[in-house]
């Protein structure tokens, strides 16, 4: 099945953070559970794929044959009104088509701009990656995901702070703890955003809280780094 991709479409939009969702315009497209798959694959990707390779990961349990001939039924069962906003293929590859946006690579972006002084940013898409899937290649996929997001946030909270705006960087720094409660370089971040506003209290209650969480969860010492922060409000070593 080839796909034309110069055929007139109205833009196509994937979820894979929270849910799998597709629109096409202003129309939610419904799609099969294997149709679901083909695009969700796709997008992760993030290149064109070539046949066998997508019909193999996503049907390793059957004859190259089956899978092949499995994979032309899924692609057929995308709704013909919305197949050309969502795919491109040729005889030999398979992809999501290039004007297709994925909440997903939100974070692609999310990375540290060269210009300090950019007034506003997009959402971070919140969630787990394609929760309940349990695919090998969604589970690579979901891990780097909750890393990117992690990071992201980190980053966002940091630069935030920087520009003076304290409750963006809060609401940042704050959200990266609540992911991963045990991540010491989101504690650091929110730290030194209540450090930046003068709020020394705040300052060591974070630090008392992870301290005490990171000891009765695994037994361990906050590092250096983070003592180093709150050692100039005690006037002694910190714990």
């Amino acid at each position: 099945m080839s796909i034309d991709v110069s055929a007139p479409h109205q833009a196509a939009e994937l979820s894979l953070v929270g849910r799998f969702a597709c629109r096409v315009g202003d129309v939610d497209v419904r799609l099969t559970p294997t149709a679901e798959r083909v695009l969700a694959f796709l997008a992760l990707a993030r290149r064109p794929v070539r046949r066998h390779q997508l019909a193999g990961t996503l049907w390793p349990d059957v004859t190259d044959r089956q899978a092949l001939t499995r994979l032309r039924s899924a692609l057929w069962k995308v709704p013909a009104p919305h197949r050309t906003a969502l795919l491109a293929a040729d005889a030999t590859t398979v992809a999501l088509h290039p004007d297709a946006l994925v909440d997903l690579y939100a974070l692609e972006d999310a990375t540290e701009p060269s210009d300090d002084a950019v007034p506003a940013e997009a959402p971070i898409a919140r969630g787990e990656l394609l929760p309940g899937w349990t695919e090998e290649w969604v589970l690579v996929e979901r891990e780097r995901h909750r890393q990117l997001r992690l990071h992201a946030l980190e980053d966002r909270c940091a630069r935030a702070c920087r520009r003076g705006r304290f409750a963006d960087a809060l609401r940042a720094g704050l959200e990266a703890v609540a992911q991963e409660p045990l991540r010491e370089s989101a504690h650091r971040r929110v730290i030194e955003v209540h450090l930046s506003e003068g709020n020394s209290a705040e300052a060591l209650h974070q630090y008392e809280s992870f301290r005490t969480l990171l000891r009765d969860e695994l037994g361990l010492a906050p590092s250096d780094a983070i003592r180093a922060l709150i050692r100039p409000l005690l006037g002694r070593p910190a714990d």
